[in-house]
Order: structure tokens, then sequence, then C-alpha cells
């Protein structure tokens, strides 16, 4: 079923309409159910006053005594009160404010429901909110100023009544609301339950003072005050704006305010505490709880035998206690104040068109563009302020009036609008939002309609972001405090004691911010919590630690276990663990937990003391142990921890854990020295010894410690010394003698070897080494070094040591070579070495390995030590190993070697004798190694040197001194070229004297044959090289290229390392010079950014160099390149825009590197990172085009500037372009780079701008979109087979499917509107053609006024048979719309098919019009006949009866001319006003006739009085023949009218387009005599082409006038229009060409219509005083009234077209004679004549075309389109008359 039609139908032709009704009384019902709220009336009055800008609102409840309790026999105050209160009902209420009386827009307002206030700065929206006193008044009353108003019901209607308030009754500009209460039966409502309503009212409407009277009683007063408000410094990095972007915080401010309670005790008394039998009272009390009465009398049903025994409890009695004080006096007045801080902020607001309808529609208001939000809390010290501020009576205990006041009491924080709604916050702070849309009830915030919805969500995140500000800025004030109390008590740091001073504040503030569940939506408090935490971009907030308040990234959360050995890092304190915000900062991960980091830093930082190290061992032996941290930073952490022992024996001490590699064992007591990288016992505590290898420890073994006494035994005290004494180390021995079975094999060898070579045996003759000791059990000598006697050794332990139990050779070798002592003789005293060699040399076969071994390592051979030239002749007292000897030899004796002493003649010695064979094998040298050469190289002595290096070099090859690299030596032995006498190592000189560049020092000339025995290198080695360039570039381009070259010649060195590291090190010298000055700079670039040789192109863009070929070859090397490639200008673009622009100097030069980019686009695209900054950053240069103001005609100025690919268009459609262009940046008119920045995203104009087609009705003729499709379709066909040559891929459809689906409907109006996506920006446009897709096929619609405009058909068409069509095509297209055929053809298209259909139609046509003008010519003929026939009777007839008279005068001829004296009788004169027929008083009528007094009046009425006549006749229309001349006298002959009808057709026929290439020849008349004077064409002088109508009929303005030529026609456009219509419709009456016709505008003179050599202009002044207005369309309904207006319509039409029918005939007339005389009168009225009849006939046609207007309504629109024409096959029928000068 079409429901759309069905409903069309039903609203055209169903019955009578009828309005719908409202039952006022059920509307008002209905909507006061959804009021269900608690004192709603008072908080719509409250708010009402609020809106007016009230300062004081009075509250007063009349009650009416009860008819059955009588009053009390006491008549105190409080008896009467509490008798009022108990028994008493309402009658009235009344509530008064001082705000602004009411206005009558106010008074108007109140009479309508759902009106509401359209100030979007109030609150109220739906405009019901007054309604709700209907809750129990029936029929209020309300007095403003110095009116009221009075409501009553007649039946279910409501009425109301206003009268001004009398004199005697007035004074008083308050606004009062009284309600009557409907029945008398309304109890007195709770006090304490209206007194903390009013109190929380108070909080955020702009009210300064509340009273609440019951009867005369003023049972409380409220007094708000607030302070002075401080602006809040927004910080810069707070995220301000919402997430949907609708809003923005823009300002803060910071207010305290007090709000002070008077009140009587009455409101904190319960009448049931007093007498519970009283019913009345039990419902008093009820209504004071938060449950309603039912629900609480429920559980009191449930519950009452717990509550009885509750009330013999301590509570209960209290209770009693406190009740029984108020009620002694109910009256008593107590006072009360509480503290509070208001964060109020300013909301900016950004919706878009379409969103702020949307709510205008829900709200009846627009959205606010700026509004405000305020958070309440109060502060920890405002809290305890005003919990201390209340008196201390008893009622002020039982009436906390400020109870719902605190957001910090249940139930917590709510959210305001206005008043107090029923949504909570979900935290610790109440929020202000005037601009929140609530429900219709306003208990509750709207979170269902959707763009409601959306606009509440935003309100609430900005609320958060403005919480978040808050609470920042209440951290802020603490930490400010913090440092207060710091510096008052004189410490640079905080102390724990302040910490914990404010840490009950801290606490506050997080309750307060901290964001829990939210009634009764849960949203509310997400939203809130959401924006709260996401306002800023980074995951840090404030908090409270034990170091004051700190960015959370600088708090952790620390255990026990740590908090012993840390104590500098902030940590959240243990009182706040449990809090929900700092749960919040955990699970978020805004506070993490202690970190390996954290603790190395607190390490690094503070040295631990005993119990702190004893701690930490523990902790991190356990966390190594368990896996919790890895061995690295295990390590890390002991390599910071750092002991201080202050305590015990080791006051003083230092241990850096980071040297312990061990602890101590039990194996060692712990009385003996350990060493220092053992842990000593004191610091292990309890801590396993497992956990401790976890550390990477080891128990110190026995080797260790043995060595490390060893070691350490010179710095020690000699009792504590191994080696010195005998106690001590006899110790050491018991210890490891004892635990010498429980050593491993390599431990026991450990500690022999250790052991062996000391003096660490105690014996009888002082400590010897083990080797030197013996048993007790030896005694071949007396004076043996025997162990003590006592010394309880395990032998084997002493065995492995080296004591002995035997005498070797060795201590007898020893005893017979060293002298005896003075006294004693020696059966071996003489004995000399020599002797003693021999006699060995003479039983070494006999001799045991390991006594030659002995023998190799004794010192029995003294040196030569005689004088130079002597120094055989005397040894050395001292004695030496015989390898420390050198032969005797006189090149080794230059060498001050130690040489053998061997005394006799020279040549005494032979190394061939059995002693030096012997001697040899003792390790006698028969030359110096190379290290005892180095060592003499090295020496302080230069001869010295210079014999060891002559040695050296002598010998190199005898000796094999080649198998040794000297390279590798650290002796200083050689000399440098011009160095003087400084020597190096091998190692650290060479050869090549261009290593001297980089600072190395080259060896001695005249070393450098040799420099390969010294093991001296040619060059440094590579590396090394690397990097002293890298650490000392050179300064200048000469030292650069000395430095490079020899880079150069060492390519072959270079190993990929290197050239990575060099590729990226800044060692390249650059000039640069400053933009501003010519001063330069020297800076270094990296080889990588550095390009070689020059470049027209690049060379101010990149750093180009040259150094030279060798030079930049290494260059190159290191990964310079010639130019750089198109991933390194894309770079450079996308990091340095700006830079770049100003140094090309020319947005063309960076359009030119931007078109470079473009072939490489595929591989920028494979760079993911570059390609994403580059569709990102503002690098790619667009313009926008400014047009100077007032010359808008002038070639605009282009300003390019630097924009992102998003932030630039692609100019696709020119029209869209000239709308929005200030508002674009558009990529600049190339096809490669609007490519290239659509691959980048840039999108094109057309699909940023939304179109729109409005269309009017349809038009009454259809003929012209007949033709017009037959036309698109003929040259579609050309234009697809001429376009598809070059775009072949943009072909969408075919001319078939165009044949098919199109549709072409001409209609009265149409316009598009086009609207920029993002811009709020709209333009609004006529349109003559435009294409849209409806009911299932494609409509072309067309403009019926004028002719349409063949561009915009074209681009219409191109939309529907192209991809993406641009501008080229429309074009393209256009060209085929309007040249005719022939000029197609000789343009090169192929036309001739179609040529031969219009040949074919054009020659019908032609013999058709030939055939009517044969016709014509023949009935001219036949009359001239008839005509010529009648004369010739008439003139025989005449002579026979002719008599003398006087010559008569043709018709028209002048009265004064010479030939006539008289005027004739029977003819018309044209000077007379009487009898000149219907036509002369037409033109009369028309104001033709310059001589008719009625025509000058009518005249006058619309003219300016026009300037004096010019002087002369008109000289610009050429006058033929006989013109001007006045006609000769015929004997009174008529002109014969087939003359008259000839010339007409002859000026028909000469009529021209104005400026037309075609001479005006005027045309040749037969005399006639009837003349008259009319007409100045002066104008024609005075007037410049301005535009062509929509039509094509060219328009002319004056040259002097007032306006711009476009100001002219934009405020004519409508009626330039309406005035072509008007004058091609006369125009055609007579067949004229429609470019014959044009149309001026003046703004004074006279003349309607002119002449000038064929051409007629008509004055466009005239129409619009004349017939304009007549000619618009009236605004009337559908239907028969559109009918009767187009009735209307056409009337009008047919008398303006009449008139100017008239005019033209005047003109035409002036083609045949050109003065204004009786001739051109005479000719004015034949036209007339001669077309009246066609005249008539066409203003006929209007009327039927009037009646069909209103069954055109409902027509087809196809169906005139798709009609079938009589043309012939393949040609077009001839366009109707506004598309005729289509194809001209």
């Amino acid at each position: 079923m079409d429901y759309a039609k069905l409903r069309a139908a039903a609203l055209r032709d169903g019955e009578d309409e009828e309005a719908v009704t409202v039952d006022t009384r059920a509307l008002i019902d209905k909507v006061l159910a959804r009021y269900s709220g608690e004192w709603t009336t008072l908080r719509e009055l409250i708010q009402n006053a609020a809106d007016a800008q009230a300062t004081t609102v009075k509250i007063k409840w009349e009650t009416l005594p009860s008819t059955s309790v009588p009053l009390p026999s006491a008549t105190s105050p409080s008896e009467m009160l509490k008798h009022t209160l108990s028994h008493h009902t309402l009658r009235r209420l009344v509530v008064q404010n001082n705000g602004q009386p009411f206005t009558k827009t106010d008074w108007g307002r109140l009479k309508r429901i759902a009106e509401g206030n359209p100030d979007e700065t109030k609150i109220g929206a739906f405009g019901v909110g007054f309604y709700s006193v209907f809750a129990d008044c029936e029929e209020p009353f309300v007095s403003s100023g110095s009116e009221a108003m009075a409501f009553y019901w007649k039946g279910n209607a409501l009425f109301t009544r206003k009268l001004q308030v009398p004199q005697e009754q007035g004074g008083s500009s308050d606004t009062a609301f009284v309600l009557d209460y409907r029945n008398t039966t309304t109890p007195v409502p709770n006090l304490l339950s209206v007194g903390q309503f009013l109190a929380t009212s108070l909080t955020f409407v702009a009210l300064q003072h509340i009273e609440f009277w019951i009867d005369d009683w003023k049972v409380l007063a409220l007094q708000k005050k607030t302070s002075p408000s401080a602006g809040i410094v927004i910080p810069r990095d707070l995220i301000t704006v919402t997430s949907e972007k609708l809003m923005k915080l823009a300002s803060a401010e910071q207010t305290n305010a007090q709000i002070d309670a008077s009140f009587m005790s009455v409101l904190g008394w319960k009448p049931q505490a007093v007498s519970s039998s009283n019913r009345s009272n039990d419902q008093y009390y009820n209504a004071a709880g938060s449950e309603t009465p039912s629900l609480r009398a429920f559980f009191n049903r449930l519950t009452s035998a717990t509550t009885q025994v509750g009330l013999r409890g301590k509570e209960a009695q209290e209770e009693k206690a406190i009740q029984d004080a108020i009620a002694e006096d109910v009256t008593a007045t107590s006072t009360s104040s509480i503290f509070l801080r208001v964060t109020s902020a300013q909301i900016q607001t950004r919706v878009p068109a379409q969103f702020a309808a949307e709510l205008e529609r829900a709200t009846k208001k627009p959205p606010p563009k700026t509004t405000k939000i305020a958070i309440l809390t109060s502060s920890y010290d405002e809290t305890i302020a005003s919990e201390q501020s209340s008196t201390s009576s008893q009622a002020a205990k039982a009436a906390d009036v400020f109870s719902s006041v605190l957001p910090s009491k249940k139930p917590g924080g709510r959210i305001f609008i206005g008043f107090p709604t029923t949504q909570t916050t979900g935290a610790g702070m109440h929020i202000s939002a005037p601009s929140v849309i609530p429900t219709v009830e306003r208990e509750a915030i709207d979170l269902n309609a959707n763009y409601v919805r959306k606009w509440n969500i935003e309100m609430l995140r900005v609320a958060g972001i403005m919480s978040r500000l808050a609470y920042t800025n209440e951290m802020s004030d603490l930490d400010e405090k913090l440092k207060r109390r710091a510096k008052a008590n004189k410490d640079s740091k905080l102390s724990p004691v302040d910490v914990q001073a404010l840490l009950p504040e801290a606490v506050h503030i997080l309750k307060t911010y901290t964001f829990g569940d939210s009634t009764p939506s849960g949203q509310v408090a997400q939203i809130m919590n959401d924006a709260f935490w996401r306002c800023y971009p980074d995951a840090v907030i404030e908090v409270y630690s034990s170091r004051g308040v700190l960015p959370s990234t600088k708090v952790r959360s620390s255990s026990e276990e740590i908090a012993r050995f840390v104590t500098g890092i902030p940590v959240m304190l243990p009182e706040m663990k449990d809090l929900p915000f700092v749960k919040k900062l955990h699970d978020v991960g805004v506070i993490r937990e202690i970190s390996v980091d954290d603790i190395h830093k607190e390490l690094v930082a503070t040295a631990m003391n005993k119990d702190q190290v004893r701690h930490f061992i523990a902790w991190a032996a356990r966390s190594a142990t368990s896996g919790e941290i890895d061995p690295p930073s295990t390590r890390k952490l002991l390599n910071a921890a750092v002991a201080a022992i202050s305590e015990g024996g080791d006051s003083g001490s230092i241990i850096a854990l980071s040297s312990i590699t061990n602890y101590q064992s039990s194996r060692i007591p712990t009385t003996l020295p350990i060493p220092p990288t053992t842990l000593p016992p004191s610091l292990i505590g309890d801590t396993p010894e497992a956990m401790l290898k976890g550390l990477g420890w080891e128990p110190l073994g026995l080797p260790a410690w043995l060595k490390f006494l060893i070691d350490s035994g010179p710095s020690r005290a000699d009792e504590e010394n191994i080696t010195k004494s005998a106690q001590f180390s006899l110790r050491v021995l018991y210890v490891l003698s004892k635990n010498w079975d429980n050593l491993g094999g390599n431990a026991q060898l450990d500690i022999a070897s250790a052991l062996r070579n000391i003096t660490v045996i105690p014996t009888k003759m002082g400590m010897r080494k083990p080797g030197e000791s013996f048993f007790a059990t030896v005694k071949l000598f007396d004076d043996l070094p025997t162990l003590e006697p006592g010394v309880n050794l395990k032998e084997k332990f002493l065995v492995l040591l080296g004591v002995r139990k035997t005498v070797d050779l060795d201590t007898i070798f020893t005893r017979l070579l060293n002298p005896s002592p003075a006294g004693i003789e020696s059966e071996h005293r003489g004995w000399n070495h020599m002797k003693v060699i021999k006699y060995l040399a003479s039983v070494k076969a006999d001799i045991p390995a390991a006594e030659m071994a002995k023998l190799e390592k004794s010192k029995l051979c003294p040196a030569e030590a005689g004088p130079p030239g002597l120094e055989p002749t005397k040894g050395s007292a001292q004695l030496y190993k015989v390898s420390e000897l050198y032969q005797p030899k006189d090149e080794l004796r230059a060498l001050k070697l130690p040489i053998l002493h061997w005394p006799g003649p020279p040549g005494s010695f032979r190394a061939n004798s059995p002693e030096g064979i012997f001697l040899a094998s003792l390790g006698l040298r028969a030359y110096p190694p190379v290290h005892e050469l180095v060592n003499i190289m090295a020496s302080s002595d230069a001869a010295l040197r210079r014999s060891a290096m002559t040695y050296f070099i002598n010998y190199h090859q005898t000796n094999g001194y080649g198998t040794v690299d000297l390279s590798r030596t650290d002796k200083a032995i050689l000399p440098l070229q011009g160095k003087g006498e400084r020597l190096v190592t091998p190692s650290a000189c060479y050869t090549n004297e261009r290593a001297a560049v980089l600072g190395y020092y080259i060896l001695a000339k005249e070393l450098h044959i040799h420099a390969n025995k010294f093991g001296v290198a040619r060059d440094p080695p590579i590396s090394s090289c690397v990097e002293r360039l890298m650490a000392d570039p050179p300064k200048d381009r000469q030292t650069a290229i000395t430095l490079f070259e020899y880079f150069q010649s060492r390519l072959s060195d270079l190993q990929q390392q290197h050239i990575a590291k060099l590729g990226q090190a800044p060692i390249i010298p650059v000039q640069r010079v400053h933009p501003n000055s010519s001063r330069t700079t020297s800076v270094y670039l990296q080889p990588q950014n550095c390009y070689l040789g020059s470049s027209s192109t690049y060379e101010n863009i990149f750093d180009f160099v040259d150094f030279g070929n060798d030079a930049n070859t290494f260059l190159y090397r290191c990964g310079a390149k010639v130019q750089p490639t198109k991933t390194e200008i894309a770079q450079l673009m996308c990091g340095e825009p700006a830079r770049l622009l100003g140094t090309l100097e020319s947005p063309e030069k960076y359009l030119d590197l931007i078109r470079s980019l473009t072939e490489d686009l595929a591989l920028l695209k494979k760079n993911r990172e570059l390609f994403k900054k580059m569709r990102t950053s503002p690098w790619l240069l667009g313009f926008k085009e400014i047009s100077v103001k007032g010359n808008e005609d002038d070639d605009p100025i282009r300003q390019y500037e630097l924009a992102a690919p998003s932030q630039i268009v692609i100019q696709d459609d020119l029209i869209c372009y000239r709308i929005f262009k200030q508002s674009l940046i558009c990529a600049p008119e190339d096809d490669a780079l609007e490519a290239f920045y659509m691959a980048l995203g840039c999108e094109t104009l057309g699909s940023k701008v939304q179109e729109d087609i409005r269309v009017g009705a349809h038009a009454e003729k259809q003929d012209g979109a007949k033709w017009l499709r037959q036309h698109v379709l003929e040259r579609s066909k050309l234009f697809i087979y001429e376009y598809s040559k070059y775009k072949p891929d943009s072909i969408k459809r075919d001319e078939k499917w165009l044949e098919k689906n199109l549709q072409v409907v001409a209609v009265k109006s149409l316009s598009l509107r086009r609207s920029l996506t993002g811009h709020n920006q709209s333009h609004l446009e006529k349109r003559s053609a435009a294409s849209t897709y409806a009911q299932g096929s494609w409509i072309l619609y067309v403009a019926s006024e004028g002719r349409p405009d063949m561009y915009q058909v074209g681009q219409a068409i191109c939309q529907l048979l192209l991809d993406r069509p641009k501008q080229q095509a429309y074009f393209f297209f256009e060209p085929f719309l309007k040249l005719d055929l022939l000029d197609l053809r000789s343009r090169g298209y192929n036309v001739d098919r179609i040529l031969r259909a219009k040949a074919a139609e054009a020659r019908i046509a032609e013999e058709e019009r030939r055939r009517a003008l044969e016709a014509e010519q023949q009935k001219i003929k036949e009359r001239e006949q008839e005509w010529m026939r009648h004369t010739r009777e008439t003139e025989v007839a005449a002579a026979a009866t002719k008599t003398p008279e006087p010559k008569t005068r043709m018709p028209g001829s002048f009265a004064d001319s010479p030939e006539d004296e008289k005027e004739p009788v029977d003819l018309p004169n044209r000077n007379r006003s009487k009898g000149r027929g219907i036509f002369s008083q037409l033109s009369r009528r028309l104001g033709f006739e310059s001589d008719d007094e009625e025509a000058k009046k009518q005249k006058d009425k619309i003219l300016m009085p026009p300037p004096a006549p010019p002087q002369g006749g008109p000289t610009t229309r050429p006058v033929s023949a006989g013109q001007g001349k006045k006609p000769q006298a015929e004997e009174g002959r008529v002109t014969s009218p087939a003359v008259v009808q000839q010339n007409l057709l002859n000026a028909i026929t000469s009529t021209r387009a104005y400026d037309s290439s075609h001479l005006f020849s005027p045309p040749t008349t037969n005399e006639v005599k009837e003349q008259a004077t009319y007409c100045d064409e002066t104008t024609s002088k005075n007037i410049v082409f301005a535009a062509d109508a929509p039509g094509g009929m060219r328009v002319f303005v004056a040259r002097d006038l007032s306006i711009s030529t476009a100001d002219f026609l934009g405020q004519n456009y409508e009626a330039i229009a309406q005035f072509e219509g008007v004058l091609k419709d006369a125009s055609e009456i007579y067949g004229l060409s429609a470019k014959a016709m044009h149309m001026f505008y003046d703004e004074a003179g006279s003349t309607i219509a002119f002449n000038r050599n064929g051409s007629i202009f008509c004055n466009l002044r005239f129409f619009n005083q004349l017939h304009a207005d007549s000619l618009k369309r009236p605004t009337t309904p559908s239907g028969i009234a559109a009918a009767a207006a187009a009735a209307w319509k056409q009337q009008a039409r047919a008398e303006a077209t009449t008139w100017w029918w008239v005019v033209i005939a005047h003109e035409l007339a002036h083609n045949l004679v050109h003065p204004h005389n009786s001739e051109h009168s005479y000719y004015t009225e034949s036209f007339i004549q001669q077309y009246f009849g066609k005249m008539m006939a066409k203003a006929r046609s209007w009327a039927p075309a009037a009646r069909a207007t209103v069954t055109a309504h409902t027509a087809d629109p196809r169906r005139a389109a798709g009609d079938a024409t009589n043309a012939p096959q393949g040609a077009l029928p001839p366009p109707p008359p506004p598309y005729r000068s289509l194809l001209d």
C-alpha cells in the first residue's frame, strides 16, 4: 500500500477539516502525574523568583483551626504553635518574591501550557512547571506589580481573567502566588523537611534570603553570603574540550559561600515523642523521614518488636531527653551556619545547526552559546567550621537544617538543575548545571532522547573536567599548606609530623572526588568519572604521599618489609590504602608498586644503617631466591647499597655491598680477621645460607681467607701478621689443620702453594718458610731450624706444606759455599764458586733431576764488579742465580748486563768447555732476551739506549729477536720525528707521515727502514682513526680536505661498522649564512645528511659540499650522496616545511619539489612511518583566493599556505569554489599534484559540498521541456562519442540508457542549495537546470522562466553519464548543446547524420514559411487590385459631378501646410482629441499622445519631472528617402490599405538585434499621409550594456546609475525576468526576433521606449512601477484558491502584455517614419489594427490555462516529458520561444 499517496488523497479529497480539542483538566492531571517529586510546587515558584532576579522569597502557609480539637488551655506561643502543627490543616500557600514584575510576555506565557521560556539562559524549558500548582490548588491567583490574574474552571476548560490592581491595594512591586488548597484536610507539612529543602534550594540559585512562615510564626530564615570570586588558572595540559567537541571549559573561578540559618526549635520537634496516641502526630512524624508514610509504617510493623527493644537503649533515652528539652519552648530560636566552596566555570558551546535545531524542537529554546557549571564542595576546614558553628542547644542537634546541603552526608552529592534533582553524582560534591536538560518532571537527567542525551552527556563530561580542575586546585592548596608548615618549622624538607597533621584533610579531598555509584542513573557517575580521569593527556594526578603532594608518577605503593630499609621514596600512607580513590589509582596503574629502579635510586642516594642493611639483605635474599627479582636486578641493587656501621667493634666503617662476594662460614672463628669482601655475621642476621647464595654470594673458603691474611699482612700490625707473629701464625695454622681433612684436593694444593714461600712456620730459629723448616726429629746439624716442641699440627698437613724430614743437597751446598762465621773452623773453608762449578760439572751425571732443579734456582755465582776495562778482575759480593748472569762478552758488557765473574785472562771462559756446558744447563745466558733489551732501550741513559738499539738491530737476525712482537710492549723506546728526545712505545708511533694530521706520532726518519723490527705499523688502527675523527672533526675546509684524503687512502681498511659510525657522525664542517645577516656559522653535519658536488635544484635546501675528488670519494663511502633521494626530500618537507618554503622563497619552487615526489609515490608508501607523517603533517602547499574588496572583477590574489592533507581540497567544482573559496584551502591546479594530494588524503571539493535541489511547481506548458529532451538526447550521442576518445574509463552510461531513463520537466522555479561540510556555510542559488533521481527515474528539471543555461544542462547530464565528472567535462559538453550542427561540423565533429535530418526539417519549415509569405503577398495584391478598381469607379463618378473647390489633405497632414488652408472634415485628424476611433483612444490611454492633458497627468504620477527636451531632432536614426517631408496632397485620396500592409510587413522584416553585424537599411515605404509627433531617443546615448537576462535578452543601464551594476541586477533580478517574458510575448505577436528586443533602466526621465537603428529598447523602470507588482505570484493555498490565483495572474499578464504591445507598435512605426508626426501615428495605429486579432487571440489563450491550473497541480509531471512529437524521424521540432535563441 502506498501510504504517501493515500495521505495525499486524504488531504485533498477528505471530509471537512476539524480542529483537535484538548481536555485541559485531563492534560494538567497527566502532567502532574509526572511531577511526583516532593515540594514540586515550591521548587517551581522559587525557580520563578530566581529567574525574575529576586533576592528574597517568603513562603507562608496559612492554616485552618481544627473543628474537633479545642485550643489548649495554655496560651503561650509555644503551646499554640504545637497545637497548630498537631491539629490545624492547611488553608493557603502564599509565595512572594521581590523580583521583576511580570511583563506582557510573561503574563501571556503563564496562560499557555508547553510553550516554555524561550530564553536559553533560563532553566524552564517545557512550559508546564507553573501548572504544578494545580496539584493542591484548584484556582490559583497571581499578582505581580500592578497587575493580577485569576484562574478558574468551566467544566474541563481552564480560563483566566486579568485585572489592574487597584491603587488602594497597590504600592508593592512584589510578585505573589496565592494557592488556596483544594480541600481543608491537608495537614501541616513536616517543618524540618521543608527547611532542609529550602536550605538546599538556596545553594545554587541567585537568591540571598528565604523566609519560612507558619501563620505568624517565622520558623526559619536563611541568609546566604558569598565572598568575591578568585580566578583559577587552567593548566595548559588540561584537555578542556569534550570528546564530542560540543563544549569547552573557557574559564574558572572559586568563591566561598556561607549560609546562616536562624530557626525555631519547632523544626526539631517530633510530636510523636510527646504524644504517641495522636494519629495526626504520627503522620507528621512520618513525613519527616525519607521514606513515604506507607513504607515506613510497613517496616514499623515488621520491626515493632525490635524497635521496642531499641527504645529501651541509650539512644532512645537521649532522643527522649532532646525532645523533652525542645518541647519546653518550641519557639526558642537557634542558629547554625554552613561554609561551602563553590568552583564555577564558564562553558562555551559549539553546536552544529542541525543539532541545535533538534534541541530547540525538544526544549523550545535554542542551546545557549555559553553556560555555567558549578561544583559545590566543603573543604575539611569548612566542614569542621560548619560542625562547630551550630549552637549547642538541643534544637540545633535535632534540627539539622543543612543535612542535605553538605555533599559529604547521605545521600551524597546531587545534580542541581536550578534545584536539586533525585540524581546523585556518586561523589562528595554537588554539581549545578542549569543547561542540563531534565526529564519533564525535572527530577532526573534525560538520557533517553537522542540529541538531548548527547547534549546531557557532554554537559556531564565537562562537569567531570571541571571536577578534575577543582581537585587539582584543592591539592595545590594542600601543598601550599604543607610548605607553610615546613617553613614555619624552619625545615627545608617535610617532616612526617607535618604530613600526618594534614592527612585528615587529604583523605577528605580524596573522598570528595571519588566517584562511586550514582542513582537513579548509574551512567551519570560513570560519564563524569571517565572525563575526570581522561582530561589530561598523561596518566598522572596529584596525590598525597609520605613526601607531601606529588604527581602520581613519583609516588609508589610500598610494603612493610621494604619500608624497613627504604625511607626516602614517596609512598602512599598506610591510612589511605583502603580509600576507593587510592584503589582506583592502583587499578588503572597510576600508582605503581615500588620497583627495583626506585629502590636502586634510594640506595644510591642514602647509606643504610646496620638494621636497615640487615633487613635489606633479608629482603633481597628472599626476593632473589623466590624469583621476584632477576639476577641483573639483584646485582644492580647490591652495587648501589652502602652500609654505614656505627656501632660495636666496626664503629665508623663503610661497607659497600657491591664488593661483597662471600659471607663468613662457621669454619672460621669470628675473632680472626676476614676479607673486606666478606659479609660479617652481624649483618647476616637470621638469613639462611641458602638465601644468601641467591644473592650470588658464597661462603668464605679457607684458601681465599688464607690468601687475604697473607696479602694483607704487611699492612696489619705485627701481632696480626702471619709472617711475623708466631702466635697468630699458629692460630691460623690450627684452623687450617683442623679442617684439612674436609678440604678438597684443589683447596689443599692452593693452601700449600700459598704457604710454601712465606715465613709462616715458627721454628726455634724463628719464623721460616716451610721448605726451610725441619721436623723436630731432624738432628743432623744443631743449628737447623726445627719446629718448636708442642706444636700440635697434623703431619700430613705439614708435609704437604714442605716441612722437611731430612737435610737436602741444597743445604749442604749452601753451607759449603758460604764462609763460616768468625772463630769457627770448617773443613770446607776456602771453596769458591768456580771450584763448586767445576766440581758439579765433574759429577753432573750423578746429580738427580730434583737437585738440578734446585741448583737452577740457587744463587751460586757472583757477577763482574771490576772497573771499566778490567771488569773480570773483581766479583760482586752478591750472588746470583746462574740464569741471571750472561757469558763474559764485550758487546754484552756495553749493555751493562750482569756478567758471570770468571777470573782469568781474556778467553779463559769457553762456552764449549765442560764448565760452560754445565753453566748453560743451569741457565747461563748467551745474549739478552728482548724484554731485557727493551728495558735498556727505555732507560734514561741516552748512550745506553743507543747501544741497546744498535745491539738489537745488529743481532736481530742472529739472536732470533724477530720472533718477538715488540709492538705489544708498553715501554717507551723509540724516538719521534721532530720531537727531540721524547720516546714512545712502538704501538704509539707510525711511519706514514700523513697520519700526523690525526695527531699520531711519527717514528724518527732514520728508523723507518727498521720499523718492522720494532713492530711499528705504517698506519694507526683504522678504528682509532675513526674515533679520533669523530672526537675532533676538522675545523676548516683545508683541514677537512687533508683528513678526508688520508681516509680515502685507507678505504680498504674501513669496515662496515666504521662506515656506519662515520655516516652518522657530525664530521663535515659547513659554513651557513644567517638568513637576516651576512654572518656565517660553522656547523658539523653527518655524511649521510650531505651531498657531494653542487645542484642548482637543491643547493639552497640541502647541504652540498665539495672537498675534491679524493675526499669526496671517502665521504661517498661514508654515506654522502650525489643527490637527495625522494624519501629524504619527503622527510625534510614533512619535518621543516616552513623553513624549506622560506628558503626557496617561491611557492612555485616548493610545488616543483612536491611534483618531484609524485613520480615516486609507490616508493614513499613503502615507508609506512614516513607516509603516515605525510598524511598528517602540515607540509602540503595550498592556496586561498583573496579578492580585493570593491574590485571583485580583478584577478584575485592567491595566498599560499602550508596545511595538512585533511585541510586541503581538490578543486573539482568551479562554482562551488567561487561560493566557498573564502573558507577553502585548495590544491594547486595541476593534474599530477591533485592526484598526489588525493593519495595523501585530500578530499575533492565536490565530496565536501552537499547539494539539495528545491523544485517549484510544474509549469503549465511543457513544450520547451519536450524540445529540450530531444535536443539533449541528440547532442549526448555526439558528446559520448567524442569524450570517450579522451577518457573512455569515465563513461558510466550510454545514450540508450539516457533515452530510456531521462525525463525533462519544466518547473516554475528551481534552486540549488549547497552546504560546505564542516564549515556551517551554505549558498542558495536559482538554477535553470538540475537533475535528480525521483520515482524510479532520473528527472532533468528546467526552469520555465527564460531560456535554460546550457552549461547547467550539460552539468546535470554529465552527472548522469560520467563517473566523477569534472569542470572540463561540463565545458566539453556545453558547445554540443549551444552550437548548431553546422558549427559543430566546421569544428570537425561528425554531425552529417543529424544534419541530414535537420536539413529535411529545415526544408519543410522554409517551404511553409515561403508559402505563407506568398499567400500574404497574394492577399496584398488582391487587396491592391480591389482598391484600384474601387478607386477608378470613384474617379469616374467624381468626374461627372466635378465642381471647383479647395484641395483636400491626405489624412495626417499638418494644419500649417502651405498647400492646405483648411482641414478636411471627412478624414481623421491626428491633432484632434475626439472622434479618432478605438485605436486612437487606446493609444491615448497608454500615454502615447503628447498633446493629451489626461495622458500627461497619468505620466506625471509615475515619472520625475523630465529634463528640458533636447534642441533639434534625433540624429542617430537614419531616415529613408522622403522621411520628414510633408506628404503631398493627392486630391483627397486615402492611401490603399494594401500599401499600408506592405509597409508594415517591410518594417517587421527590417528589425534587427542591437549592434548586429548586419547593416540597417531603412525599408522603402510608400508615402502615407497620416502623421503625428511623439518620442525621444536621446536616452540611447547615455546607456551601457549590463548583462543578459535569464532568457538571453540584453539589459542596459544608465551611465549615471547611483548604485553599482551588480547591486542593480541583484535587486531587480525577478523584475528583469518578468519583463523579459512580457516583451517576448508582445514581440511574438508581431513575429519579431527576440534578439531585436532590449530593455534599459534609468532613474529619471520620461522615455518609455525608443528605436535605435532598428533595435527596440523598453524602459524597465516603467514596467516596475506599472506592472511588476501585479505580476508577482500571490501566496495562496492549494486547490481552488490556487486556480483563482492563477487566473488573477494571467489577467495581469494580459494587461501588461497589451500595454507593451502598443509600445512596440509605436517603436516599430519608427522603422518607417523617423519623426513623430501624423504619418508615424498613422503607422502606429495601423500596426495595432493589423495585429489586434493576434493580440486578442493570445490573451484568450491565457484564460483557459488559468482554468486548467487546478488540474495541473495533480497532473503527472512525467506526462509532458514523455509526449510524442510529430517531428520527422531523426529531427527535432523547432524550439519554443524561450529556447529559440539558444542555437542562433
